[in-house]
């Protein structure tokens, strides 16, 4: 099946323009184009339609290979565009490359056309991929970075690569003070054993979740948390490091002690009523 191709071509020979056209149908693509041949045509082109290809002559009469390549650059597109010129000498072909053009292909070696297109076609979807890829990241950091849980990513010896504002607001340490340095800082001296515990697990590439423990802030004071643990792993799915997700929980757990008293007090309370009872009963 014939790959579909939108083409503005900036030409002003209507029979160069059917050569270049016929060419990109010999070479399998079924070619939907426009013939445009002056600043104006070529804006209100852009303006109207969504083009895979622009395909630009050098010398025009009422337009020039450089304008158009202008005209392109203020539009924002990442889309190829191609120089097809038979007047066009090695210096200026040069200029126009260095100005942005993807390629500059002789009218008299057309046949270097298809797979200069296809090379270009395949780049410009690398770009875009590559462009929603790194939009997709930055919008996870965003949300990694602004989340209220501390989120921390450490390699498998303990080592701080990532630090979000969340984890500030929990421990104290500014991501300054963290990245670099290793996670062990924020362990209780008494639980020294958990850290190599977690790790040996994240190893193998199992997750520890809701484990509730004690971290040490900044400025000394204990914080009870609850941590979600997961492996990071590369490409080839080799386990390189481990993310954190902390929840301040010493609210909670001030809930619960504070109820657990009152169901004690509850109990030592009904255990003295009991005695009495069993007196009234025997005297009855």
């Amino acid at each position: 099946m014939a790959d579909q191709l939108k083409v503005l071509v900036i030409e002003d020979s209507v029979q160069d323009t059917f050569f270049i056209v016929r060419e990109l149908q010999r070479g399998g693509f079924l070619v939907d184009f426009e013939r445009v041949e002056t600043h104006a045509s070529m804006q209100t082109a852009l303006e109207s339609k969504n083009w895979d290809l622009i395909i630009s002559d050098y010398s025009m009469p009422s337009f020039s290979g450089a304008g158009a390549l202008s005209l392109y650059q203020q539009t924002g597109l990442d889309i190829p565009f191609i120089v097809v010129s038979g007047a066009i000498g090695e210096d200026r072909a040069v200029e126009m490359l260095k100005s942005g053009a993807h390629d500059c292909v002789m009218k008299d070696n057309l046949a270097r056309l298809v797979p200069s297109v296809t090379r270009e076609m395949r780049a410009a979807q690398e770009r875009r991929i590559r462009k929603q890829t790194e939009a997709a990241t930055a919008y996870l950091a965003s949300i990694v970075q602004t989340c209220e849980d501390a989120i921390i990513g450490k390699t498998l010896d303990g080592t701080v690569v990532s630090w979000n504002l969340g984890a500030e607001r929990l421990y104290g340490y500014s991501a300054v003070e963290m990245i670099g340095r290793n996670i062990s800082l924020l362990f209780a001296p008494y639980r020294p054993l958990e850290f190599p515990e977690i790790i040996e697990k994240v190893r193998e590439g199992n997750s520890v979740e809701g484990l509730e423990t004690i971290r040490i802030r900044k400025d000394g004071v204990p914080v009870e948390v609850s941590l979600t643990i997961s492996p990071i792993k590369d490409d080839g799915g080799r386990v390189i490091g481990a993310s954190t997700i902390a929840r301040d929980i010493t609210s909670r757990k001030l809930e619960e002690s504070e109820r657990l008293g009152l169901i004690q007090e509850l109990t030592a309370a009904l255990s003295h009523t009991h005695p009495d009872t069993a007196t009234v009963h025997k005297h009855a």
